[in-house]
């Protein structure tokens, strides 16, 4: 079949049937403390910067900003930034972090991809980033709206294949893995919408490190949507097993490698 003949904005839709906490902000909002403090160990936030390249000049819409993964250090080098999220607690919890380093330049609105996004007063930037945060229903939409709000450059990261999930902790409780939905889809739909956008990948190795083993169960049950007491059983019990010391903690005997693809166009393009 030509893939122009796909609806790809129906197949995503299709896709991410079943993956519905991806968009619920009660899941974020209990998961925010143990995600703001592991994504600080990766060098994800760096690669995205270097490959941005962000003006001084700019300001930028972080769309899906989390606790400020890339707000933090974006504010640091930028004009100033407005970060977007449908998590009270992950707002939260970047403001505590201006606080805590004096960074004035930060503003935050909640709010989710299905919103009204006049209603909200988003506005208009030189530059919106959406960084693994693209869990709109409708992709198209989304789009649509990334596109409306900037002025100069849209750039979205998006999962590659199993992305963060973790094939061992899936297999660890008898569950097959299913992550959803790629960037395929994303690139695809931007080519039906003769958006000719550039890519390119982010790949990074990562030690998951815990402070226990219970911490290690806090930080990876995530992934177990609707657990059982006998898988968190055998996820406690294969942790324990697997998990080795380290400085002070525990963490996995080999990293995860975790891809990103990092797309990216220009507004004036199309």
């Amino acid at each position: 079949m030509n893939g122009m003949e796909i609806d790809w904005n129906s197949a995503w839709k299709s896709a991410r049937a079943g993956h519905s906490r991806i968009d619920d902000s009660s899941f974020w909002d209990k998961r925010a403390p143990a995600f703001a403090r592991h994504v600080k160990e990766t060098h994800y936030e760096r690669h995205f910067l270097e490959m941005m390249q962000p003006d001084p000049s700019w300001s930028v819409l972080d769309v899906g900003c989390g606790a400020g993964t890339l707000a933090l250090p974006l504010a640091r080098r930028i004009a100033s930034v407005t970060a977007l999220d449908f998590s009270r607690v992950m707002l939260d919890l970047l403001q505590q972090s201006c606080e805590e380093e004096g960074i004035t330049n930060i503003s935050t609105i909640q709010g989710s991809w299905e919103d009204d996004w006049e209603r909200l007063g988003i506005g208009t930037y030189d530059a919106v980033i959406a960084s693994r945060s693209m869990v709109a229903r409708d992709l198209r939409d989304a789009v649509n709206k990334l596109n409306r709000a900037a002025r100069k450059r849209v750039i979205i990261s998006s999962l590659v294949e199993d992305g963060p999930h973790d094939r061992r902790v899936y297999e660890a409780v008898g569950r097959e893995l299913s992550s959803g939905p790629d960037f395929i889809y994303l690139y695809n739909l931007l080519y039906q919408m003769r958006i000719f956008a550039t890519v390119d990948f982010i790949v990074s190795k990562e030690w998951k490190s815990f402070e226990s083993i219970e911490d290690a169960v806090e930080g990876t049950v995530w992934m177990l949507k609707d657990v059982t007491s006998e898988e968190l059983g055998r996820l406690r019990s294969y942790l324990g097993r697997v998990l080795v010391p380290h400085s002070g903690g525990w963490r996995f005997p080999s990293p995860k490698v975790v891809r990103w693809a990092f797309i990216s166009w220009e507004r004036g393009e199309f």
